[in-house]
């Protein structure tokens, strides 16, 4: 038996559904993009009285839930299995929207640059508890806007095999990307079949779709590509205060996202996410770590489960501002319930401060801490360890049980003893390797961490057509900033023979 939470009944999930559907076919969206907009009314959507609204009827919203897949499959690179969503299964990755990073070598909240994103690319390659990467803060330092989007890709598919969440920063973003993905895949079919991303589509709230997110969801479910639906829903300022009226927001939001994607394409695969915060009057700040807002990550979660749909949320991660005790309980606190409700996405690991501050020192905090919450989740399985006499007879015998043939056998799979920046020495081992401090073992790990990284080999041909996709997305002839090289090891080459490259 797997352990999980249960906060909501089936009863009252299916008065939220049956509110949530009741708001989509009375209310309806605003389905700012046009083109996404003509797709639904060629559908045979109509538009409220007003004419400014799209109206989604229950029987529709039910129909895309049922053509809507309950699980799929993030390949990486190379077109290898890698991550399976859907059901309870658990996968922590870093959190997005950073607008800085927190400098691990001299401490300084600043701009990011592509030499720190490369940094953390690598690192996060090296971790086994963040199963994939995302494109976890903005390279605003020394890039264009326009194509900081791609860029951020560029640096991912190209120092990491492991899958990507990522997404558009413009309305016009997306296509540029898919063009480098499909780089490493045969064809366009081939990509649908081995995709290796998830972009992330914005609900922008007031049951809304802006411009951006309705273009970038089209782009996407046409080229295949898997959208996690995250609506921002502010409890007490754009939706109410009290959990169920949110959570019915909530899941309006989602299921308008889920529905525009089956009508574009039946069988798009969908993820039932959310950003959820609450809006706290006094100090005019939006916490996605206060306790409401994590009350509602695991009953839209619920929701989700009970639709068979796959999972995401904002979690495992802190609005503190350093790696700090605060840091630490809001992250293992979130990381730990997103594990019981069997989140099948959780992005977080590695954010500060609102998630506008990425820290790789928290990042490889948060890998010990994810480890935790994962194995705290295993299924609890009967391991010769019933009947159990024979074991105290053992214990009896020999007054301790290090050297039993079952504790040899199990102690490995069984105890998950962290080592690299959680402290579990004693104090007088701990005073001989120098008393480190919280952010003196993180420091350190990052440092050891990059300094083992192993680079991968890209085919130059594919690297020179990724370069020329974001060049030609520039203005002027400013040339792409440069990428550092590892600090040690040699150029891993794949085993896989390079994907069709097209010109």
């Amino acid at each position: 038996m797997r352990p999980s939470l249960n906060i909501i009944s089936p009863e009252l999930i299916s008065q939220i559904l049956d509110e949530a559907k009741r708001i989509l076919s009375e209310v309806g969206i605003e389905v700012r993009g046009k083109a996404l907009r003509q797709r639904l009314l060629d559908h045979g959507l109509k538009l409220d009285a007003a004419g400014k609204r799209v109206l989604f009827p229950a029987d529709v919203v039910a129909w895309a839930i049922q053509s809507a897949p309950s699980s799929f499959t993030l390949h990486d690179r190379d077109g290898m299995p890698h991550a399976d969503l859907g059901g309870d299964r658990v996968h922590f990755v870093p959190g997005s929207s950073g607008l800085k990073v927190l400098d691990h070598r001299t401490g300084e909240t600043r701009l990011a640059n592509t030499a720190d994103f490369v940094e953390y690319v690598r690192l996060t390659d090296g971790l086994e508890h963040i199963a994939y990467l995302a494109t976890a803060f903005s390279t605003n330092d020394d890039i264009e806007a326009a194509v900081s989007d791609a860029w951020r890709l560029y640096l991912c598919l190209t120092n990491s095999r492991k899958p990507v969440v990522s997404g558009a920063f413009t309305e016009h973003g997306v296509p540029r990307m898919v063009e480098m993905m499909s780089l490493f895949r045969q064809d366009q079919a081939d990509l649908i079949a081995h995709p290796m991303s998830i972009f992330t589509i914005t609900a922008t709230g007031n049951f809304r779709y802006s411009e951006d997110s309705c273009q970038n969801l089209l782009d996407c479910v046409e080229a295949g590509i898997p959208v996690e639906i995250v609506p921002v829903t502010l409890m007490g300022l754009i939706a109410p205060v009290t959990l169920v009226g949110a959570t019915v927001f909530h899941t309006a939001d989602v299921l308008a996202g889920l529905t525009m994607a089956q009508i574009v394409r039946p069988g798009a695969p969908v993820l039932f996410g959310g950003a959820p915060a609450t809006f706290h009057m006094k100090a005019a700040t939006s916490p996605m770590v206060a306790i409401e807002a994590l009350h509602l990550d695991v009953a839209y979660t619920a929701v989700g489960k009970h639709l068979n749909l796959p999972t995401q949320s904002y979690m495992a991660l802190s609005d503190g501002k350093f790696l700090d005790a605060q840091a630490g309980a809001e992250t293992f606190g979130s990381a730990l319930l997103a594990a019981l409700a069997g989140v099948n996405s959780v992005s977080g690991p590695g954010m500060l401060d609102y998630v506008l501050v990425f820290s790789l020192e928290k990042l490889v905090m948060d890998n010990d801490l994810c480890g935790q919450a994962l194995h705290f989740v295993r299924e609890m399985r009967v391991k010769e360890d019933l009947p159990t006499v024979d074991l105290v007879r053992q214990l009896l015998d020999e007054q301790h049980l290090i050297t039993a043939e079952h504790t040899l056998n199990h102690w490995p799979q069984s105890l998950y003893l962290p080592d690299e920046v959680t402290d579990r020495m004693n104090r007088e081992n701990w005073q001989k390797a120098g008393s480190p401090t919280l952010a003196e073992r993180a420091k350190t790990a990052v440092t050891q961490r990059l300094a083992a990284y192993t680079p991968i080999q890209t085919d130059p041909r594919l690297d020179e057509e990724m370069r020329r996709l974001i060049q030609s997305g520039l203005s002027g002839d400013q040339p792409l900033p440069t990428v550092p090289k590892p600090a040690g090891g040699e150029t891993a080459v794949s085993s896989r023979r390079p994907r069709r490259f097209r010109r």
